[in-house]
């Protein structure tokens, strides 16, 4: 449906009217557009929520209170498209929706493309308009929002309700549901954005010997600490580039950090902290945290994690999904590396929920010889082990 009416709430009185215009409304979509990109912390600059072409533009900069927006969602079905950038912002504004849907993890599931224009065009022949990458690099903080601004908020949301109905269609026809709502649990108690970073996911880190490794960490760490502390984003700090190139050949002092690509306001505010990380992890104290132990990883555990690797691919072809979305390929090897005696390790290994471990069980467990089924293989070599015709 053509988005037909919105209001930008920036007062007690415009959120009530906004508010007042979806009242009718059982289900609602719910965006956030955030004013984080220079910020440590999530923080919401706009929130939208609405349907059937009518949207409430609700301004959490100038809204003190947001209890009614919170009151008129625990009446309602909120739909979002990839929550998991959304649920922490609001909860920072005391908004907590109870009931959620979100049509990224539907589509996922479906074998879809999860981006929410080609969703739109696909599923309800809805083309939005306005320049997306223009929209995502705009600064939501800045006030007055202009009008290519506003209408594209509130585009992002005014059909939503329409697309979980008919994802939720074909969750239904496909027997799907079931793995939707345990993917949509594991969404909804993910902890923090902030909480989940780890410095292991640091670019460029896999081609470090094991001393510009230590320095690496610790110059990780003190990014964080600094970035948390000021409520900076970590890349206006550190890129990862930078932060890898300085681990690898530490600067001599301060005033070289400029010339090796960190920004100069980041040198005046933490250049000496970065510096002393630096130095700290070069005497060996920057260790990395400690961690499940694992051996290296033999020509036979590779090409272990290759044949599970290959099977996930196959069953995934099969459901018409996203081999990722079956298995995480980051899974593959560590599981392999633990030497899980038995299904029930392979599964905590592999992290994987009930829906995935049902598809990939059997065939994973007889490819690390741990029988159909979970059993144990028979070893045909060992005159111990009592075989049988079944």
């Amino acid at each position: 449906m053509p988005l037909q009416e919105f209001v930008l709430a920036d007062t007690p009185e415009q959120l009530a009217r906004s508010l007042a215009l979806l009242e009718d409304l059982p289900v609602v979509g719910v965006d956030v557009e955030r004013a984080d990109w220079k910020r440590y912390y999530r923080a919401a600059a706009l929130v939208q929520v609405g349907g059937e072409g009518r949207v409430a533009l609700i301004d959490p900069l100038s809204l003190d209170d947001l209890a009614s927006v919170d009151a008129f969602l625990a009446d309602r079905t909120a739909v979002f498209h990839a929550m998991e950038n959304d649920l922490q912002p609001l909860a920072a504004l005391r908004v907590a929706p109870p009931l959620v849907e979100d049509t990224s993890i539907a589509a996922a599931l479906l074998g879809l493309p999860t981006g929410l224009e080609g969703l739109l065009a696909d599923l309800l022949r809805i083309v939005p308009t306005g320049d997306k990458s223009a929209m995502q690099r705009a600064e939501w903080e800045q006030r007055p929002l202009t009008g290519q601004m506003l209408e594209y908020a509130a585009g992002d949301v005014a059909d939503l309700p329409r697309l979980w109905e008919a994802l939720h269609d074909r969750l239904h026809a496909a027997g799907r549901e079931h793995w939707y709502r345990q993917e949509l649990a594991s969404a909804v108690a993910l902890p923090p954005a902030e909480e989940r970073r780890e410095w292991t996911r640091t670019k460029g880190i896999g081609r470090l010997d094991g001393a510009a490794r230590s320095r690496a960490h610790a110059l990780w760490a003190a990014r964080e600490r600094l970035a948390r502390d000021t409520d900076t984003a970590p890349a206006r700090i550190l890129g990862d580039r930078v932060l890898v190139d300085l681990a690898v050949t530490p600067p001599r002092g301060t005033a070289d950090l400029g010339r090796r690509g960190v920004r100069r306001q980041a040198v005046r505010s933490f250049g000496d902290e970065l510096v002393a990380a630096l130095q700290t992890g070069g005497d060996g104290d920057g260790h990395e945290p400690a961690r499940r132990p694992l051996r290296a990883a033999t020509d036979a555990d590779r090409t272990a994690a290759d044949r599970l690797r290959l099977i996930r691919a196959e069953l995934a072809a099969d459901l018409g999904i996203d081999a990722g979305v079956l298995c995480p390929s980051r899974t593959l090897l560590s599981a392999v590396l633990a030497d899980p005696d038995t299904p029930e390790r392979l599964r905590a290994d592999l992290g994987l929920r009930p829906w995935q471990w049902e598809i990939v069980a059997d065939p994973f467990c007889e490819a690390l010889g741990l029988g159909p089924g979970g059993t144990p293989a028979a070893d045909p070599d060992d005159p111990d082990e009592e075989l049988t015709d079944g």
